[in-house]
C-alpha cells in the first residue's frame, strides 16, 4: 500500500512523498522500495514508513549505494518507523569488494563459494573451487563470453580441440558457446569467471 500523502513528522520535508510499506507482502516491499529510489532526482526524499527498523534494507543500500544515498530516522515507536531516505547521486557508486584471492564462502551445488551481488548490474561474476583431482566433464557453455582468472591451484581447461594448461594468475577468454572442461592438479584449483549478465555461471558439476 502507497500513500504520496506528506508526512506528519514536523522534521519531514513537506514535498517529500511517504511509502507505506506496512500492509505489503514481504517479498514486494525491497522491489519497491529500491523501484522508488530509483524514481527520485538528486536530492530528493522520500519517507519510508515500516512496522520494524528494517536493519537488512540499510544494508542493501549500503552495499549497493554506498555513498550515494543518506539515510535518517525520523520516527523509531513500535509498528511506526519512519526513515527519510535522500538519494545523492545519479547511478550506484563504487564499491570494492575485497581481495578476490579472499572472497570464499561454502560452495554451492556448482562449486561456486561466491557471486557478485546487487540488482542493478551488467555483470555476472563468481568465484568457483575445483577440489584437488576433480575433472568436470566438458559442455558447451552459454550463449556470451567468458572471462577466466584463474585466482590460484592449477589444472587444465579441457576445449574442443584438446587441453590448455591452467596456473595461477592465467587469464583466458572462453568465447560464447564453446565447449569447455575444468580439471583440477594436486593443489585444486581456484577461478574467477566474468560474463555478461544473463544467468547463473556453472561448469557442469
Amino acid at each position: 500500500m502507497s500513500d504520496s500523502s506528506p508526512a506528519t513528522d514536523p522534521t519531514t520535508d513537506a514535498t517529500a512523498q511517504t511509502l507505506d510499506v506496512r500492509g505489503m507482502r514481504k517479498p514486494d516491499k525491497h522491489p519497491t522500495i529500491f523501484a522508488t529510489f530509483g524514481d527520485l532526482a538528486v536530492g530528493d526524499s522520500f519517507v519510508l514508513v515500516n512496522d520494524h527498523d528494517p536493519k537488512h534494507l540499510h544494508d542493501e543500500f549500503e552495499a549497493e549505494w554506498p555513498g550515494g544515498y543518506d539515510w535518517e530516522y525520523l520516527n523509531q515507536e513500535m509498528r511506526d518507523w519512519q526513515i527519510r531516505i535522500t538519494r545523492r547521486s545519479s547511478t550506484p557508486t563504487p564499491r570494492p569488494l575485497g581481495r578476490a584471492d579472499d572472497l570464499g564462502g561454502k560452495p554451492g551445488a556448482d562449486g561456486a563459494v561466491w557471486r557478485l551481488g546487487g540488482r542493478d548490474r551488467d555483470l555476472d561474476a563468481s568465484v568457483v573451487e575445483v577440489p584437488a583431482g576433480v575433472a568436470l566433464e566438458p559442455h558447451r557453455g552459454p550463449g556470451c563470453d567468458v572471462l577466466a582468472h584463474v585466482l590460484s591451484g592449477d589444472g587444465v581447461l579441457v576445449t574442443e580441440v584438446g587441453q590448455l594448461p591452467l596456473a595461477a594468475g592465467e587469464l583466458v577468454h572462453v568465447p560464447a558457446g564453446s565447449t569447455r572442461g575444468f580439471s583440477a592438479g594436486d593443489d585444486g584449483l581456484r577461478v574467477l569467471l566474468v560474463q555478461q549478465r544473463r544467468q547463473e555461471l556453472k561448469l557442469g558439476l
